[in-house]
């Protein structure tokens, strides 16, 4: 079993033990990964970076892996797969010959 299954059972089992699946649909699922992120952002408002209190970040950022194993786990992804299908996508749209050193969108390389 890898780290991520084993951390994904884990979640699972305190989930259950809580009587909690019923809460924890794709759509309700995404939208707490989207407020735990604003959670997480909220940690940078109105500071530098190096200012950001490094403890309330790790708490915001384990939320938002939290919710986000759960909902791949609702749609029984392979979180390696998918990450690596995403990384070939990206390398085809941001070569390294346009996208280097450049912030843009791939639409604008």
């Amino acid at each position: 079993m890898t780290d991520l299954e084993e951390i994904t059972v884990l979640l699972k089992k305190f989930r259950d033990e809580r009587d909690w699946e019923q809460f924890h649909n794709a759509k309700d699922l995404a939208l707490a990964i989207s407020i735990e992120s604003g959670e997480l952002l909220e940690q940078f408002l109105w500071k530098n970076a190096d200012e950001a209190d490094q403890n309330k970040i790790k708490e915001e950022l384990a939320d938002v892996f939290i919710f986000a194993l759960l909902l791949a786990n609702n749609y029984a992804f392979d979180i390696k797969q998918i990450i690596l299908e995403k990384v070939k996508m990206n390398e085809k749209n941001y070569p390294i010959d346009k996208a280097k050193g450049i912030a843009k969108k791939y639409t604008d390389l």
